[in-house]
C-alpha cells in the first residue's frame, strides 16, 4: 500500500479552509491565511500591526568561528521566510533523521508571523575578544545600556549577542517559531533568556490597553508615515553602510506592582499616567488625540497635568524632541512568593506581571536613553514599577531572497 502524500503546513490548511467554506462563507472568512511579507527594505516586526503574541529571546553565540555564526545566520534566515509563508521551518526529512519542523504548528494559518533579528554588542566584541573579526563594524550608537536609578537587572535576563522578536496572532504559531529557530541554534548559540508577551483582542484603530488599565500608545509615531519612520526608525547616512535601513531595538522587562496599583483611586492613577483612565483623553482634553497643554494650570497655579506625570516625562515636546516606536505587549509569568508565605496569603503573593517594553528607533542615544534617563528619575510610576531586565540590539535593515540577515555586515567585517 502506498503511503499518504506528504502535506506541508500551509497544504493542511488550505484543505481546512476549503472544508470550512462547505459551511458557509463567515466561517471561511476566519480561517483565511493571513501573512507579512519576509523580504523587503525593512525586516519585518518593526512597522507591522502589532500581533497579538510575541516572543523576545537573546542568545550568547558558542562558536568561535566566524563561517558558523554566518551558516546559522542563514538557517534562520531560510527558516523565517518559510514560517512567515505558512511552511514548515525546514523541508521534510528522511524518516530515519531527526524532523526540520516539530509540527506542532501543522494545520494552523501563518497568522501574521514576523521574525525580526538583532545583533549585540557581544558580536562584534566579547571579553575584550574580537571573535569574529566585526570589532571594527560596531556602531558607535550600539553602546553598553546605562542602569538607570530604580533598576533591578538580572544579568542572566539582560543583554545577549543574537536577538530574535518573533510576533503572530496566534499563540502556537508564534511559540512554534521561536522553538525552530532556537533548535537550529544548537552547537552554535545558546537561549541566553526568552520573554513571552500578549496584547488584547482591540479593535482596528483603537489604542490597546496594558494591565495597568490605561491606553498604551496614544502618542506613538504614526507607522504608515514614512517620512516620521525615516526621523525617528531608520539608521541613515549616520550609520554604518551595513546598517543604513536598519534600526535599534531596546528591550527592558517592567514588573508592575499590580497588586499595589489596583489599591489606588482612580484619581489617583490618572494624575500619576496623566490621562483619563475611560476616555485615554489627557487631563487638559476631553478625548484620546487631543493634544495635552502641559502648561496649563488650576486655580491654585498647579500644572493640570503633573510634571512628574508619565506622560508628561515621556512626551518629545519636554525632551527636545525625542521620539521612539513604541511596539510593546504586556506579560504573565504567574506568581511569586515573599519569604513569609503563611499566614495571610495575599500579603505574600506577587504577580510575576506587567509590561514587556519594546521600541525602536534611529539611536538609543537620542531616543529612548534621553527619553528614561529622566524618567527613570522622575516619574511617578516609578513607585509600582520595576525593571529586572534590559538590552539593545542593532536591527539590521531588511533581506532580499536568496539572502541571509545581516549580509552586508559580514561581507565588510
Amino acid at each position: 500500500m502506498s503511503g499518504c502524500p506528504h502535506l506541508s503546513r500551509r497544504g493542511l490548511f488550505a484543505g481546512s479552509a476549503a472544508l470550512a467554506a462547505l459551511s458557509g462563507p463567515a466561517q471561511a472568512g476566519a480561517l483565511q491565511a493571513a501573512t507579512e511579507p519576509f523580504h523587503g527594505p525593512h525586516q519585518g516586526g518593526i512597522l507591522t500591526p502589532a500581533q497579538r503574541h510575541s516572543h523576545f529571546a537573546a542568545f550568547d553565540l558558542t562558536t568561535g568561528r566566524r563561517a558558523e555564526v554566518i551558516a546559522l545566520l542563514r538557517r534562520w534566515t531560510d527558516a523565517a521566510a518559510r514560517m512567515a509563508q505558512g511552511l514548515p521551518a525546514g523541508p521534510e526529512a528522511a524518516a530515519d533523521a531527526p524532523s526540520a519542523d516539530a509540527g506542532d504548528a501543522m494545520g494552523l494559518p501563518p497568522a501574521r508571523l514576523t521574525v525580526t533579528f538583532g545583533f549585540g554588542a557581544g558580536l562584534f566584541r566579547k571579553g575584550g575578544v574580537d571573535r569574529y573579526g566585526l570589532a571594527t563594524q560596531r556602531p558607535a550608537a550600539l553602546v553598553d545600556m546605562p542602569k538607570f536609578p530604580g533598576d533591578q537587572l538580572v544579568a542572566e535576563r539582560s543583554d545577549g549577542d543574537l536577538s530574535v522578536q518573533v510576533c503572530a496572532d496566534d499563540p502556537q504559531v508564534a511559540f512554534h517559531a521561536i522553538r525552530q529557530l532556537t533548535a537550529l541554534a544548537y552547537d552554535v548559540a545558546a537561549t541566553r533568556w526568552m520573554q513571552a508577551g500578549f496584547n488584547p483582542a482591540t479593535p482596528a484603530g483603537e489604542t490597546p490597553r496594558n494591565l495597568m488599565g490605561f491606553k498604551d500608545g496614544t502618542r506613538n509615531p504614526d507607522p504608515t508615515d514614512a517620512v516620521a519612520m525615516d526621523e525617528v526608525v531608520w539608521v541613515g547616512a549616520e550609520g554604518p553602510a551595513w546598517l543604513r535601513g536598519g534600526s535599534y531595538v531596546v528591550f527592558r522587562r517592567s514588573r508592575i506592582a499590580l497588586e499595589h496599583w489596583d489599591r489606588m483611586t482612580t484619581r489617583f492613577q490618572e494624575q500619576t499616567i496623566g490621562r483619563r483612565k475611560v476616555s485615554g483623553a489627557p487631563l487638559t482634553g476631553r478625548a484620546e488625540h487631543d493634544d495635552s497643554d502641559f502648561a496649563a494650570v488650576d486655580g491654585d497655579g498647579n500644572t493640570i497635568i503633573p510634571e512628574n506625570s508619565h506622560v508628561s516625562l515621556a512626551a518629545h515636546e519636554n525632551n527636545d524632541g525625542a521620539r521612539i516606536l513604541r511596539r510593546a505587549f504586556s506579560f504573565d509569568d504567574g506568581v511569586s512568593f515573599t519569604a513569609e508565605r503563611w499566614p495571610p496569603w495575599h500579603q505574600a503573593m506577587e504577580l510575576e506581571a506587567g509590561l514587556m517594553f519594546v521600541c525602536y528607533q534611529r539611536d538609543p542615544r537620542t531616543g529612548f536613553i534621553k527619553l528614561f534617563d529622566r524618567m527613570a528619575k522622575f516619574d511617578m510610576m516609578n513607585q509600582f514599577v520595576t525593571n529586572t531586565a534590559s538590552a539593545l540590539f542593532a536591527v539590521p535593515p531588511g533581506i532580499v531572497p536568496g539572502g541571509y540577515v545581516g549580509q552586508s555586515l559580514f561581507e565588510v567585517g
